[in-house]
C-alpha cells in the first residue's frame, strides 16, 4: 500500500476529505520522525512501537572487491509489534 493509498483509507474510513486526511497522515509521520530524531518511543497500545537502536561498528565486505570495510556505528529505527496487531495479523 502506498501513501496515497493509505491516505484514500484513512479519508472513507474516518469520512473526511482526502485533503484532511492527508494533512492528518502527514502531521502523524512528522511526529513519529521528530520523536524518535530526539531519541524517544512512540507507543500505540496494543498495535505496536517505534523506537531507535544503535548498531555498533563493525567489519564488512565490499561486494565487488571482497576487500574488508569498516562500517561506521549507526542509529536505526525499528518497529515492534505488539500483541493486537499479532493476532489480528495472524488471523
Amino acid at each position: 500500500m502506498t501513501k496515497s493509498e493509505f491516505v484514500d483509507q484513512v479519508a472513507s474510513k474516518s469520512e473526511v476529505g482526502k485533503g484532511e486526511a492527508a494533512k492528518v497522515v502527514d502531521a502523524a509521520l512528522e511526529v513519529i520522525q521528530e520523536t524518535l530524531t530526539r531519541g524517544g518511543d512512540v507507543t500505540f497500545s496494543g498495535f505496536g512501537k517505534f523506537h531507535v537502536t544503535e548498531r555498533n561498528a563493525r567489519e564488512g565486505v565490499h561486494p565487488r572487491t571482497g576487500e574488508p570495510i569498516q562500517i561506521a556505528a549507526s542509529k536505526v529505527p525499528k518497529f515492534t509489534a505488539g500483541s493486537g496487531l499479532k493476532k489480528a495479523v495472524k488471523g
